[in-house]
Order: C-alpha cells, then structure tokens, then sequence
C-alpha cells in the first residue's frame, strides 16, 4: 500500500502544469465558496441585528389584542411594574416601554401617516440604535412637546430644527386629537420604511394629550437579552409571569426576520451541492485525461502483474491527493481573506438606496459559521472520491494487449 501511495503521489506531478492548474482551481473555489457562505451569513444577520436593535427587540410584551388591531385603547396596566419584573431576569439586559399610536404628522407643506413612540430616552436607548444615529440635534432633549423624527421624514414636510410638527391620533376613548411639538432632533437609522413612518416624542407627552396624564400604561414594553440563542428559552421562562398580557419573541413578532435566519442552512446546502457538481466535471474531465494518456503504460502495468483492483486504487488516490492538497491552500486564503474583512468590512454604498429599502447597513461584515470549514472539506473530499470513479473505472477496463499496442 505504501509504495502505491508513492506511485500515485508521483504521477500527479508528472504533468505539473496540469495538477497546479487543478490545484489552484479547486484552491479558490474553496476560496469563493466558504468567502460567498461567509458575506451571505453576514448580511442576513445585518438585516435581522438591525431589525431587532432598531425596533422589535429580542422580545415584547403587549396586550393580547394589541398586535392584531393596533388600537391604542389595548395598553398594558402598571406598564413601569411589568418592566421591572421582566429586567429582574439575569438573561435581560435592558427594557423600555412604549407608547405607541397610529396617527399622522403635518405641517404647511403636507402631512404623512405615521407611527408614533412614546418613550422614555433613557430607557430607550438600551434597547435600541436609535439614540446613535441621531445626526443633528439631541435625542428627545429636555423641552416641551420635544419630537425626534428622521431627516428624510422631515426634508418630504419642509420642516427642520426648531421647526414645529403637529401630531393627530387617537385617545383614550376613541377620539381624534392633536398636539404641537417642536423638532429638537432628527436621526437616520438607515432603513428608508422605518425612517418615513416613524416619529419618538416623550412618554408623558404623549400620555398628557390622549387623557392618560399621570397613568403607568404602555403598548408595548420591549426587551433586549444578553444572548439572543436563548430567546424562546427565556421567552417560555417569563411568560407565565404576564398571564394577562402577550410576551413574544422577535421571530414571532416579525415572522420574515426569522424567515431569513432559519434559510441560512438551507442556502449553504444549496450553494455547497451547486459548487459540488461543478467540481466534479473537473475531476472528472482532468482524470479521464490522466487516464487516456497513459494507456500504454496501465496496461505494461497490468500486463506485468498489477492487478485491476490496486490500479483502481491507484487512480483514486491521484485524484483524492489532489483534492486534499487543494484543501488546505483554499481553506488558508479564505481565512486570511476573512480576518482582513472581518476588521474593514465591506462597503456597498453604492448600493446605499437598495440596502435602505431592506434595512442593512452599508457595511457588511462577513460572518463564518465555525463548521463550514468542515462542511466543506467534507464536500471537496467526497467530490473527489465520487469524481474519481468514472476514471478509475475506465482504467481497469483496459485490455492489457490492446492497451500496449495503442500509439
């Protein structure tokens, strides 16, 4: 076996410009492959992190007919309580409650529907990004009637800073009322839909003006914990301390975010079977080269004593050393390429409008699933094992007098 493991090694290299052209070739699709897996990875999770540190958070608790009907009479009681009881949870590490309440901001130049929180600023910023993608004035700074809304909500109504906004929604019984506020921030959070129909005022504000000055009461209460693969654990741990209320995780609140995050798997398997079959061809084609070009010379082998099974061997060894050489080089590259990129990230602001409409960032970090290396040394192996086949096969079907005759 030894000396057919020489044997096998040294025919690779007898052709060397054919074995590097297939070496480097199988070296930078395992460079491509694991680098895409890797880039995809890291713009799911750009999406759904930013999904959930704009504005859903890992979980929420609300009242049970609130998320069907969006009615802002559907509030939870001792709204401060019920944050309290949920961030005495080790796993918790920040809870903001919210006011929240359909409604429409205008000004002289037009009016759009909206979504309208009310919030505590402090609070607030623990469970999300909002607070640091003000980009010109304070995030709800002490005033009256402050109002936090984005640039770009604000240049389509013609307002600015110090520029006043009237705000029209429901109150506590049903009606229709209205309020002033004056600007005294403006953010870009960098996801066009949330930025146009969302606007932040404070909590007691809001509460003043619908008739609930004074009561602890929110829609919404949201909470960030410390490890987001263990929210349906913590989930099912606190919920049967809110039997009168709704206590979601983020996959259930927006079903499409934990859409994106249970394809990933998925996705992999099908870019790893599509890279699999084209390998294979390769293989295959550069063996039955191999193969044809040294028929004479298998069958002086054959005709000398070596027997069908160890020339299938043979040919299996060539073309799984190939693969395994390959393997470590590709694999090298891709973990040089990502520790380079993992630091810079990559920048797709050319993309920037596109990007807005789905809620990434400009910036996207690759992120590697630890097991994907093997993942995909298994499939470079077992590509080269099944592509090996076919060639070996065709090798042991030479006649030894036939072949010694061929020219």
């Amino acid at each position: 076996m030894g000396l057919l493991i020489k044997i096998a090694w040294r025919n690779i290299w007898r052709s060397r410009t054919r074995s590097l052209v297939v070496l480097g070739a199988i070296s930078l699709g395992i460079w491509a492959l694991i680098f895409l897996l890797s880039f995809s990875r890291g713009m799911v999770y750009n999406l759904i992190d930013n999904s959930i540190r704009r504005e859903i958070g890992h979980l929420q608790l609300e009242h049970p007919d609130f998320q069907k009907q969006r009615d802002f009479r559907f509030y939870l009681e001792d709204a401060d309580s019920l944050g309290t009881l949920m961030f005495r949870d080790p796993h918790v590490l920040a809870v903001s409650e919210r006011v929240v309440a359909l409604g429409m901001v205008s000004s002289a130049k037009g009016a759009r529907g909206v979504r309208i929180w009310g919030i505590d600023p402090d609070r607030e910023s623990g469970v999300s990004f909002i607070a640091e993608k003000v980009v010109e004035g304070d995030f709800l700074a002490p005033a009256r009637n402050p109002i936090l809304m984005s640039r770009r909500l604000a240049d389509k109504l013609g307002l600015k800073m110090r520029s006043k906004a009237v705000l029209t929604f429901q109150d506590l019984e049903g009606n229709i009322t209205a309020g002033a506020f004056r600007i005294t921030g403006l953010f870009d959070s960098g996801t066009t839909p949330f930025d146009e129909g969302t606007v932040m005022v404070r909590r007691e504000d809001i509460l003043r003006l619908t008739g609930g000055d004074g009561q602890d009461i929110a829609q919404q209460i949201v909470a960030i914990i410390d490890d987001p693969d263990s929210v349906g654990v913590v989930r099912d741990h606190l919920a049967p301390l809110f039997p009168n209320a709704s206590l979601k995780s983020y996959a259930e609140v927006a079903p499409e975010v934990a859409l994106y995050e249970s394809q990933i798997g998925l996705m992999n398997m099908i870019v790893i079977t599509i890279f699999m079959l084209a390998l294979i061809f390769g293989i295959i084609n550069t063996m039955l080269m191999a193969v044809l070009e040294r028929v004479r010379e298998l069958g002086m082998l054959m005709a000398i004593g070596m027997n069908r099974r160890r020339v299938f061997l043979m040919v299996m060894l060539e073309t799984l050393f190939l693969g395994v050489t390959a393997m470590p080089v590709g694999i090298g590259l891709v973990i040089v390429t990502l520790r380079i990129f993992e630091q810079t990230g990559i920048d797709l602001s050319i993309f920037s409008e596109g990007m807005r409409e789905f809620g990434m960032s400009e910036v996207v970090y690759p992120d590697p699933i630890p097991s994907i290396y093997i993942q995909v040394a298994v499939a470079v192996f077992l590509t080269a094992f099944l592509g090996a086949i076919y060639p070996a096969w065709k090798a042991i079907r030479l006649k030894p007098v036939e072949a010694l005759t061929k020219i």
